[in-house]
């Protein structure tokens, strides 16, 4: 079965209208919607969805399936339990009498409170079944939240059988989620790289799958608002190509929060090299030494383009790293590019905007440094952002970035 590939970012909307439509069908009647996403190891799968769920105010419970050995703790508890009523007089009001009749109240109570429940009256119908207690994650939860099923293709298959009852109802036998309750699975690919069980198609129509894909420009937005070193940043959006299954982002950012503390990467290349080799392998590793000794680690930092007093400095600094004609690096211009609008944006959720600052982003959108389409980018990441509206409003930038 074909799934449709999302980045991160798109995987937030695509969530967001199933939250947005579970909520509608529940209104209606309908069961909510489950959503399986499938996605390497360390890509972000289960951090991007708690952020969703942050986002929406939503309770947030994440179970590893790969991790539980008691299916009880999945769906809870088998308990044995008794059909019990108790008598209470009420007024006869349909005969307009003041005649006292016996209305009969029954509910199912758990053998272990029969007693009590004898001590207060009521009586047993000798009725009884075999119930389930709601498990402990759910106990007490109210309506909204978000239950993460995390690798549940790695769980025995009583797990995963189990995990189908409460996709097809929320409900298992006698407890049900709260309304508002979204499930949502997590899993590694079934391509032979992982230790999955193949899910049948049956199964899998019974909830909407989704490919989680790695997306460097969306990984380096994260990483900038993160705080993750700059010149790592800087390192991955020149190498792209190093992420795979092998060496994933995550793996990645341990060994870039490993190096972090170095002030000279370069007095340092030998432990770094070592780290390196231990976390992300040694092709990684080298290709970091590599861009090390170019002095790559050295370029100038977002924030100091973007707000340093120095115009012509800045622009002299950008044009010696970029190059011109024949010198010009793409590679480096993009990156640099990327960076400045990333930083600008996560700069203006903390800060004020200066006029100052928007000056410089205008010379930056003005001048010959970047290209029209890095330029466009910078525009592009910006719009949206209110206190960026005076840049965004310029007539010049526009003609600019359009020309």
């Amino acid at each position: 079965m074909t799934q449709v590939k999302l980045n991160i970012q798109e995987l937030e909307s695509f969530v967001d209208h199933i939250i947005t439509n579970n909520r509608f069908i529940q209104n209606q009647g309908k069961t909510p919607v489950a959503i399986e996403v499938i996605g390497e190891a360390g890509i972000g799968k289960t951090s991007a969805i708690k952020s969703i769920a942050e986002k929406h105010e939503l309770d947030f419970v994440k179970l590893n399936l790969a991790q539980i050995e008691e299916l009880g703790d999945l769906i809870g508890f088998p308990v044995r339990q008794f059909q019990m009523y108790k008598e209470q007089k009420v007024d006869d009001k349909i005969n307009f009498s003041t005649t006292k009749i016996t209305k009969k109240i029954g509910q199912w109570v758990d053998e272990l409170a029969v007693g009590e429940y004898l001590k207060q009256g009521w009586k047993m119908t000798n009725k009884n079944r075999m119930s389930y207690c709601p498990p402990e994650w759910i106990s007490g939860k109210k309506a909204g939240g978000i239950l993460l099923l995390d690798d549940w293709t790695r769980a025995d298959i009583r797990f995963i059988q189990a995990v189908m009852e409460l996709i097809d109802r929320q409900t298992y036998i006698s407890w049900s989620l709260p309304s508002d309750w979204h499930i949502i699975l997590t899993s590694n690919p079934d391509n032979g790289d992982y230790l999955v069980n193949t899910i049948d198609t049956a199964q899998k129509t019974r909830f909407v799958s989704v490919d989680l894909k790695y997306d460097v420009q969306v990984w380096a937005k994260w990483a900038e608002e993160t705080g993750i070193d700059s010149r790592c940043i800087n390192f991955l959006l020149l190498n792209s190509e190093l992420v795979n299954k092998d060496t994933n982002a995550r793996a990645i950012t341990t060994f870039f929060n490993c190096i972090s503390s170095f002030s000279s990467f370069e007095k340092n290349l030998p432990i770094i090299q070592m780290i390196g080799e231990g976390s992300v392998g040694s092709e990684f590793a080298s290709m970091f030494t590599m861009f090390i000794n170019n002095k790559l680690d050295k370029l100038i930092s977002p924030e100091d383009i973007i707000t340093s007093s120095d115009d012509d400095k800045i622009y002299k600094s950008l044009k010696d790293v970029i190059g011109s004609d024949e010198s010009y690096r793409a590679d480096i211009a993009s990156t640099l590019a990327t960076r400045v609008a990333n930083f600008a944006l996560v700069y203006a959720k903390t800060n004020t905007v200066s006029v100052k600052i928007i000056n410089r982003l205008k010379m930056l959108a003005s001048k010959d440094i970047f290209t029209n389409d890095l330029k466009y980018l910078i525009i592009r990441t910006l719009n949206g952002e209110k206190k960026y509206k005076k840049l965004l409003m310029d007539k010049n930038i526009i003609n600019t970035v359009i020309s």
